[in-house]
């Protein structure tokens, strides 16, 4: 995490500007829908097929292959979650509390933000054991957000944190279990690399060596970038419209190399296949307006909704996602929002399994 730190950071700022209502993009999901664990093996899933028009097509994951072609690209997000969720005391005088607080953004070498619970217990000038791992308050902000500045620095700070800290599984999976020796590997992609995230990438979740040697077999080519998830990928917008909501920044990379060869993908009539939006959140914020794609390193903070123009990205395999998220917006911006409300009420009432450790959908875009 501490060399990720270091590289020089390019911030991009794109959104897109039209407003648009937040209750559009709501929908009804009954809770035993929410999947507590994966499919096993991770393949196994379902994937429910969306093309621009016709009938949805209920498929698996193992079916990916037959919708790809010779000389397709595949990019998957080559980041790894860390444990960053830490529960310790703070001392104040003969009185302890108890803290739990879920780090969510890497502000400098021995800093960073975190949501913590009780947020109220806190004061800034304040210290908090986490174990052998200690921190000062240094600001304290709206919604339980606290930013800890560490005694250890760098890659001290990052082998601490792995020894204290546990796996940060989703609220809507930790609200109902704790996390457990499963999830160490479970909530872990198979090309988990860089260190530095602090949820999953989970369209990522679905593969297994066994998928990528039948997708290799179908002619298809692998490509990594790195998008550095945020807790705040996966929370519900709550504004009231799209313009008023203010998007988390992440940090990611796509490597000279990597560009050009998608480019050359391109070039040859070939399609971009993104796993996962937070892959399709890097390349889109690494593509110029004429869809080239460019070496890109720095935070991004790409808000994606319906009237977007897509740069680089032909089709998407992504989870389904929370109502009234940005990730919903997103898909709806790559396919249609009518179009996405009837695949969701045609995977609700199919039994399709939601988000992290749910189900997949593959998008075509409109």
């Amino acid at each position: 995490m501490a060399a990720r730190w270091t590289a020089s950071l390019q911030a991009r700022f794109w959104f897109h500007r039209t407003t648009m209502r937040v209750s559009l993009f709501d929908f009804d999901l009954p809770a035993e829908r929410i999947a507590l664990r994966p499919a096993s093996p991770r393949d196994a899933a379902r994937m429910l097929v969306i093309p621009p028009a016709g009938p949805f097509e209920d498929r698996g994951v193992r079916d990916l292959p037959r919708f790809l072609r010779a000389g397709d690209a595949l990019v998957v997000n080559d980041t790894r979650v860390i444990r960053a969720r830490l529960t310790g005391f703070r001392t104040r005088g003969e009185a302890r509390a108890k803290i739990d607080a879920t780090l969510i953004e890497r502000l400098a070498p021995d800093q960073w933000r975190a949501l913590v619970r009780p947020a109220k217990k806190l004061a800034v000038g304040e210290r908090v054991c986490f174990g052998e791992l200690d921190a000062r308050v240094i600001e304290k902000g709206d919604n339980g957000e606290v930013v800890f500045a560490f005694d250890l620095s760098g890659a001290a700070l990052d082998d601490a944190i792995e020894a204290a800290g546990v796996m940060p599984l989703p609220p809507y999976i930790a609200g109902k279990r704790a996390a457990d020796a499963r999830d160490e590997t479970d909530y872990q992609t198979l090309f988990a690399r860089e260190a530095g995230a602090v949820a999953a990438p989970t369209a990522g979740l679905h593969f297994t060596p066994e998928l990528l040697v039948a997708i290799a077999a179908r002619g298809a080519l692998l490509h990594r970038v790195t998008l550095h998830v945020g807790a705040g990928t996966f929370l519900p917008v709550k504004a009231e419209d799209t313009d008023a909501h203010e998007m988390h920044h992440e940090w990611g990379a796509v490597s000279a190399s990597t560009a050009e060869a998608l480019n050359r993908v391109r070039e040859k009539n070939g399609r971009i296949v993104a796993i996962g939006t937070t892959a399709l959140r890097c390349l889109e914020s690494a593509a110029r307006e004429d869809g080239r794609l460019e070496e890109f390193s720095g935070k991004t903070n790409i808000f994606i909704t319906p009237g977007y123009r897509f740069r680089a990205v032909d089709v998407l395999l992504t989870n389904f996602h929370l109502p009234r998220s940005t990730l919903f917006m997103l898909v709806a911006a790559f396919s249609g929002l009518d179009r996405m409300k009837a695949a969701y009420a045609h995977a609700i009432e199919n039994n399709y399994r939601f988000y992290s450790y749910g189900d997949a959908c593959l998008l075509f875009r409109a």
